[in-house]
C-alpha cells in the first residue's frame, strides 16, 4: 500500500522491525515454517542441493575423478554457492530483525555453509572447511515437526536439561575413579610394562572403563589383571548409570496434554514450534499474524 504524499518513508532498520507483509509474509513463511506446501517443499529441495553439494566435494576429493572432471566441478561448486548465498540474504530479507537471526543457531549454521566456500577461494587450504555445509541438514527437523517427532524431541531436550547436574555429578565420582585406579596401575605396573606416567596410566583407565580397550597398553602382572578386571566389570556400571538417569527423566515428562506442535515461528525472536491457535508468541509476546497452514 502506497504511503500518502508527504507522508516520511520508514528507514530500512524500522522496515525490518515492523510486521511481516506482503512478499516478506510470504517468503518467511515458505522459507521458515514447514506445515505448507510451498514451506515443505522448499525445505525438501534446499536438503536435496545440500546433499548434492557434499557428494561434489566427496567426488572432488578423488584425485582421479578431479582431473577427468575439472570443469563441470568448478561450475557445479559456483552454482551451489550462488544458490546457498541467494537462500541466505533471502532469509535475511525477510526476517524483522535480519541480526537476531544472522545470530542464531540456525543462522550461524547457514553462514557456515556458504563462508568456507568464499574462504577456500582465498586459502584453498582451508577448502576441507566446505564440509561443514553437512550442519544445513539440521533442518530436517522442519519437515519432520509431525507430533511423534516433535514431542520426542521436547521429551529428549527437557530431560537432557533435568538429568544435566546429575550426570555431572556421576562423570565427576567415574573421573575420580579413574585418576585413582590409573595412579595405582602406575605403581603396581611400572614403566616396564607401558605405563611411563600417570597421564598415560589414565588413558589406560578411560579406555578400560568404558569398555573400548584398545590393547595398546596392557597389563602384564596378575595383580594388575586383577585390577583391570575389576575395571571392566566397573565399566558395565558406567555405561548403564548415565541411561538409567535419563529414562527416569524422559519417562517424568508429561507431554501427553500438550497440543500438537507446528513449525510456526515468531517473527521477533524466531523461536520455533508455536500452537497454530497462539495469537502472541508465548516466549517474547510478539503479536502472531494469522497461522497458515495446509
Amino acid at each position: 500500500m502506497n504511503s500518502a504524499p508527504g507522508t516520511p518513508q520508514p528507514s530500512p532498520r524500522e522496515e525490518f522491525g515492523r510486521p511481516l507483509q506482503g512478499w516478506r509474509l510470504k517468503a518467511y513463511t515458505i522459507i521458515f515454517e514447514a506445515d505448507t506446501r510451498a514451506g515443505r517443499n522448499f525445505d525438501l529441495a534446499l536438503m536435496v542441493a545440500v546433499l548434492l553439494s557434499l557428494v561434489l566435494v566427496m567426488l572432488e576429493s578423488v584425485a582421479s575423478f578431479r582431473e577427468a572432471h575439472k570443469a563441470w566441478l568448478s561450475w557445479a561448486e559456483i552454482a551451489f554457492t550462488a544458490l546457498f548465498t541467494v537462500e541466505y540474504l533471502l532469509r535475511l530479507a525477510c526476517v524483522r530483525h535480519p541480526w537476531r537471526y544472522a545470530s542464531s543457531f540456525f543462522g550461524v549454521v547457514d553462514l557456515l555453509a556458504v563462508l568456507p566456500i568464499y574462504l577456500a577461494f582465498f586459502f584453498p587450504e582451508l577448502y576441507v572447511l566446505v564440509d561443514v555445509r553437512v550442519l544445513r541438514l539440521l533442518r530436517v527437523f522442519r519437515i519432520l515437526k509431525l507430533q511423534g517427532y516433535i514431542q520426542a524431541y521436547i521429551s529428549l531436550g527437557r530431560a537432557l536439561k533435568a538429568s544435566a547436574k546429575k550426570i555431572l555429578v556421576f562423570l565427576s565420582a567415574v573421573l575420580m575413579i579413574v585418576l585413582i585406579m590409573g595412579t595405582i596401575m602406575y605403581v603396581v605396573e611400572g614403566p616396564e610394562h607401558g605405563f611411563t606416567s600417570i597421564p598415560v596410566s589414565v588413558y589406560w583407565a578411560i579406555t578400560t572403563v568404558t569398555t573400548v580397550g584398545f590393547g595398546d597398553i596392557t597389563p602384564k602382572t596378575d595383580l594388575g589383571r586383577a585390577i583391570a578386571s575389576m575395571m571392566m566389570l566397573l565399566g558395565w556400571g558406567v555405561l548403564a548409570v548415565p541411561t538409567g538417569i535419563m529414562t527416569a527423566e524422559m519417562a517424568a515428562q508429561r507431554l501427553g496434554d500438550e497440543q500438537r506442535p507446528t513449525t510456526r515461528t515468531c517473527h521477533a525472536c524466531l523461536r520455533e514450534g508455536l500452537q497454530a491457535d497462539s495469537n502472541y508468541c508465548r516466549h517474547c509476546g510478539a503479536p502472531l499474524p494469522e497461522y497458515q497452514r495446509d
